[in-house]
């Protein structure tokens, strides 16, 4: 169960507690927030309260966001951009706009259901909402995934990760001209205070490293290449924004004036890791999308 927990601000007391909370997630229903209060899987300061609460300032939020019960993933036929594929793993790229497994508000057209559809075969190891799934990419980041068509498979790949073997390089665009050549980002990253829904670097956070170089540089943008040695959730993003050369288009961590697209121009272009039956080492490659095309073509015809 994913535990997240909210601060009451100033300008928020008296307000009812389900309509708080209901905007803290725009894919949580105000009536699915009710019905979690009356359930008790949210409480203000650890006690069971009802929707219509009004809450004190500086007083603590806890969600627990329940696993829904006896749910089975559905088999979807989607189309699914399949990179290779063996009796123990599969790599995936995952379009934009593709939630990688269900969750609330998600709970069909996601990856896992297309890769049910697909092969039948998972591994169990995370459960019946995410089978086989090793590593996410966010829904708005288009590139490869690794997964893992077995249990034994998936431990090993899961230990690649660990040891920081796997290779796994993005594309992005950011804001501003980056006037060095190569840099690397060690900055803890955790959830930040003022926001659950948001990760950012903070001191007590867990240890986050991204390398990156620059490929090229436009007005007001550069287009680089980031490496990850750890997988934090949204480290390019919240680490990219640290140093003050935030993703174009990051609806999240970018600035409000962006390129006009759908989402942080971000792609996972190259992974790489030991097949976890042969330990053969092996890399896959995925072109930029279209869509990314077309944004590098438009800067450079304006630069």
């Amino acid at each position: 169960m994913e535990v997240i927990q909210h601060i009451i601000q100033q300008n928020e007391q008296g307000e009812r507690i389900d309509k708080i909370v209901s905007g803290l997630n725009k894919e949580w229903s105000r009536s699915q927030v009710q019905q979690w209060i009356k359930d008790g899987h949210i409480k203000v300061d650890e006690e069971k309260v009802k929707p219509n609460f009004k809450c004190p300032a500086e007083s603590t939020i806890t969600v627990t966001i329940p696993e829904p019960e006896g749910l089975d993933v559905e088999p979807e036929n989607l189309h699914l951009d399949i990179a290779y594929e063996d009796s123990d793993v599969i790599v995936v790229n995952k379009p934009k706009g593709m939630v990688v497994h269900p969750a609330p508000g998600h709970y069909s057209g996601t990856m896992v259901n297309g890769l049910m559809y697909h092969c039948k075969d998972l591994s169990g190891i995370n459960g019946v909402l995410r089978p086989g799934i090793v590593h996410r990419i966010d829904k708005d980041t288009s590139g490869l995934l690794m997964v893992a068509k077995n249990d034994l498979a998936h431990e090993h790949l899961v230990n690649q990760l660990v040891a920081k073997t796997v290779t796994r390089k993005y594309t992005a665009i950011v804001h501003g001209t980056i006037p060095h050549e190569y840099g690397t980002i060690d900055a803890p990253i955790g959830r930040d205070p003022k926001d659950r829904q948001s990760m950012t670097v903070v001191d007590n956070g867990k240890n986050a490293v991204t390398h990156f170089k620059v490929l090229e540089r436009f007005k007001d943008f550069t287009l680089v290449q980031c490496e990850l040695e750890t997988g934090r959730t949204h480290q390019i993003r919240v680490h990219m924004k640290y140093i003050g050369y935030p993703l174009a288009g990051d609806p999240k961590y970018g600035p409000r004036k962006t390129l006009n697209i759908n989402g942080q121009a971000l792609h996972a272009g190259v992974l790489g890791f030991n097949h976890p039956r042969t330990e053969e080492y092996m890399e896959f490659q995925a072109e930029l999308p279209k869509e990314f095309e077309q944004l590098l073509a438009q800067l450079k015809n304006n630069h």
